[in-house]
């Protein structure tokens, strides 16, 4: 099989995989299981499971990892922090407003990256960027049904899902540019450290409520394996073969996989200015990513 298609096979099956998460943690939901404790089991199991990994890799491989400073772990920690917040954002946001408006609302990252690039590397913003960034917000406003006369607009459900967009911006930072000289699963582990010591805090008492280990067997395994284990793992092995530019675009296949997951589990109704809205969002991710893609080849 070429390299280039595995390449891009590996980051369609974690964005597809990251699709699906809201979607079945809103059954969830349905189903009498808490935010809380679905969040807290998905990170534990990310962070057992990883913990494992580390142990086993670190003594296939004898690096010089133990004289390092600490410092690079710190760092994924803090940052972590950022994959934590944006899931306990985002499902909190999907209690208020559909998943398919929830996922639209947490892609407001490629705006915000555009912005967070202006602002730590301002040569890099092009004026096809700003572009790219202007359509992708008139995409949102026809997805998340602002033009559409019977909507109820939950501006609670909106605002947790921009505020994960926020986090879910930093984490994209941070997987780019942190301790990138650390092995793929010590990185991921401390990422998820990071996610699980601010899920604890985020969500505190709530979680003595609502965990239990039927929660974390039932819900964490399925959730803490696509969410915290996959993605990052099919993402590292793809992004580097064909690039930011064209993964990037693959990546945004998260939002019709979320959209259609939806609507096939949930039931939840897709109008057609949605998808009129999901293809604009989608053709902006080519526009912001065109010229990244022409540099690759």
């Amino acid at each position: 099989m070429n390299t280039n298609f595995k390449s891009a096979l590996y980051i369609a099956i974690g964005a597809s995989s990251y699709g699906v998460l809201a979607t079945f943690v809103k059954y969830a939901n349905n189903n009498g299981f808490g935010t809380a404790g679905l969040a807290f089991s998905q990170y534990l199991f990310g962070a057992i499971l990883l913990s494992m990994l580390s142990l086993y890799f670190t003594k296939k491989k004898t690096t010089s990892l133990e004289s390092r400073s600490k410092y690079p772990k710190l760092k994924l920690m803090l940052f972590g922090t950022s994959l934590g917040l944006t899931s306990s954002f985002y499902y909190l946001s999907i209690q208020y407003v559909p998943v398919s408006v929830g996922i639209i609302l947490l892609m407001q990252t490629i705006w915000m990256g555009v912005v967070l690039e202006f602002i730590t590397a301002r040569e890099l913003v092009t004026k096809t960027k700003v572009l790219g960034a202007i359509i992708a917000i008139m995409g949102t406003a026809l997805a998340a049904k602002i033009f559409e006369a019977d909507i109820d607009i939950n501006f609670t459900g909106i605002g947790f899902g921009l505020l994960a967009a926020l986090s879910y911006t930093g984490g994209m930072y941070a997987s780019n540019r942190v301790s990138l000289e650390l092995p793929l699963i010590t990185r991921s582990k401390y990422l998820v450290f990071g996610g699980l010591i601010i899920v604890i805090l985020f969500w505190n008492v709530q979680i003595l409520d609502e965990f239990n280990w039927l929660v974390f067997l039932k819900w964490g395994t399925f959730l803490g394996f696509f969410g915290t284990i996959l993605p990052p793992v099919l993402f590292n092995k793809g992004f580097p073969e064909i690039g930011t530019g064209l993964g990037s675009i693959i990546a945004a296949l998260e939002i019709p996989v979320s959209v259609f997951s939806a609507y096939l589990i949930l039931q939840e109704e897709i109008s057609a200015l949605q998808w009129l809205g999901i293809v604009i969002i989608l053709c902006s991710v080519v526009l912001i990513n065109l010229k990244k893609v022409k540099r690759s080849r």
